[in-house]
């Protein structure tokens, strides 16, 4: 059963089809950033028996050994940013029993006489790199008020790239052996024998990561990471950005630390309340949705690889994708391009219609025989670089998944939720029987951290949640709950794409900046077009 991931798709890949403009061209003059030290804090609240990591002095320096990939060491060239280490207890109930790192990446304010303070970006995941981000945005900022008037941090939350330590389950080739496993036997037999796949990534995960890693990994933890970031900084209150899965970041802060808010762009709303199986089934039908999009705009061009009836396309893409199942397609890397590898690069460029040219170049190639498009978007969903070696983002991704969200250990449950992820996205259904096996979560080494959002969050400010109505990983309607449970205002864009902000709306980045520098909420019921 597809487990769609909540990502931000402005984190830079590395195929040409990929979102224009996302890196510039690097500098080679990080040579000329000079450690210093500083000392913000401490500022705000200070939690009893925290005072050492609410004060802690930073280090800013060349981010040249901060990059956990090739592509990363280009973007982090630029002599506007610096990083540093932050330093928290792994643990908050055992503060100083065990400590842990944050990598952080600053680009500072260029406006330093009205400077603000420190705007906090994540771009979600769970498990993308939020230093990557602010990196890869540091041109976009650079010539409005936020880049002028505050310092953009992006942060890897604990145990993704910088953060040490990391989670890491898989190694390289097992990652490549994992893509072309089809899991074609759906007899008792093979059912047991992926259950015990799922088990052995589980106890891969503990042996290579720790228990007592995986069990403060969840975003409760990173909630308290982030006021310890907010006074090691040098505000008071918390300036936060935060994409897809980051909206959970922000929403659990404003729960913890209502009072030390000062102002949140959530952008592409995770339901806070909804059960991860019904949020799962949201997400098939709104990647179908995207889907269907797609196919129209395909539709009309002479070179559609899915042809010229819109109605027909999810027949015509799995007649084409299916024989990958049984028989991957060799590239002439000597790799394979496999069934889930197609699907997933599919995803891919569901995410925004600037990537529907890429699609569609990919399924052409692939129906000539090739499969170098796809493979390429493919490994820029999976966090595998050029070289061969991948991120740890969808390991932190599971780690994070299987303590956030209810387990479910009914396989009754689990074939319940793919049936209807298959009629949500029939587009993505194989035909294959429904046979609901439980996957790794049901094994997890560590429990559940995670608990109902609370009602009352008094001192809270009144914050924007901005959404998307074609949104197809966090769709609309989870923007308008989000909304009107933390009594914030929402920005509707009316645009097929995964979050909005800062991705070249003149009518979005408006509206967001204006709100981050004074404050200023747009008006009830505000919309922008495309």
């Amino acid at each position: 059963m597809p487990v769609v991931e909540r990502r931000w798709t402005a984190l830079c890949a590395l195929s040409a089809v990929l979102l224009a403009g996302c890196t510039a061209t690097p500098s080679n003059n990080q040579a000329q950033v000079q450690p210093r030290v500083e000392q913000r804090g401490p500022a705000g609240p200070v939690p009893a028996g925290l005072e050492r990591y609410y004060a802690q002095k930073l280090t800013w320096e060349s981010c040249d050994g901060y990059a956990v990939s090739s592509e990363q060491r280009e973007a982090f060239q630029r002599r506007t940013v610096e990083c540093a280490r932050m330093t928290v207890p792994l643990d908050y109930a055992k503060p100083g029993a065990r400590d842990i790192t944050l990598g952080l990446l600053r680009r500072p304010a260029t406006d330093k006489a009205n400077r603000v303070g420190s705007a906090v970006l994540n771009p979600g995941g769970p498990g993308a790199s939020g230093m990557a981000a602010a990196a890869g945005m540091s041109g976009q900022v650079r010539d409005n008020d936020l880049g002028k008037r505050f310092d953009l941090v992006g942060f890897d939350p604990r145990g993704v790239g910088a953060s040490q330590p990391e989670v890491r389950c898989l190694t390289d080739a097992e990652r490549d052996e994992l893509r072309l496993d089809t899991d074609l036997d759906y007899s008792p037999a093979g059912v047991a024998a992926s259950e015990a796949e799922e088990k052995d990534y589980a106890t891969k995960c503990a042996e290579r990561t720790g228990t007592d890693v995986l069990a403060n990994i969840g975003s409760r933890d990173v909630a308290k990471d982030l006021d310890v970031m907010r006074s090691a900084l040098g505000d008071e209150k918390l300036t936060y950005i935060g994409y897809s899965y980051g909206t959970r970041i922000g929403t659990v802060y404003a729960e913890t630390f209502p009072g030390n808010v000062r102002a949140m762009v959530l952008d592409g709303a995770v339901d806070p309340d909804q059960d991860p199986n019904t949020e799962l089934v949201a997400q098939g039908a709104g990647f179908q949705k995207a889907f269907d999009a797609f196919s129209r705009w395909c539709a009309q061009r002479f070179d559609c690889a899915l042809g010229t009836d819109a109605t027909q396309t999810a027949k015509v893409f799995q007649r084409l994708v299916r024989p990958l199942a049984e028989k991957p397609i060799a590239l002439k890397d000597g790799r394979k391009l496999s069934y889930g590898d197609a699907v997933t690069a599919v995803i891919q460029t569901l995410y925004a219609e600037t990537l529907w040219e890429g699609l569609n170049n990919g399924l052409n190639q692939l129906s000539k025989g090739g499969g170098e498009v796809l493979m390429s978007l493919a490994d820029s969903y999976n966090g595998r670089g050029t070289d061969g070696r991948y991120s740890n983002i969808n390991d932190a991704f599971s780690a994070v998944r299987c303590v956030d969200d209810a387990r479910t250990s009914e396989r009754t449950v689990r074939a319940d939720v793919e049936r209807r992820y298959r009629q949500a996205a029939p587009f993505l259904d194989d035909g294959s029987p429904v046979v609901g096996y439980l996957d790794a979560c049901a094994f997890w080494p560590a429990p559940v951290s995670a608990q109902p959002l609370r009602a009352d969050l008094p001192g809270l400010p009144q914050l924007l949640v901005v959404s998307t109505t074609g949104d197809p990983a966090t769709p609309h309607e989870a923007g308008i709950k989000l909304a009107r449970v933390l009594r914030a205002r929402l920005l509707t864009q009316d645009a097929t794409r995964h979050t909005g902000f800062l991705s070249g709306n003149s009518c979005v980045d408006a509206a967001g900046i204006a709100y981050l520098v004074d404050l200023k909420v747009p008006a009830e019921g505000a919309r922008c077009a495309g």
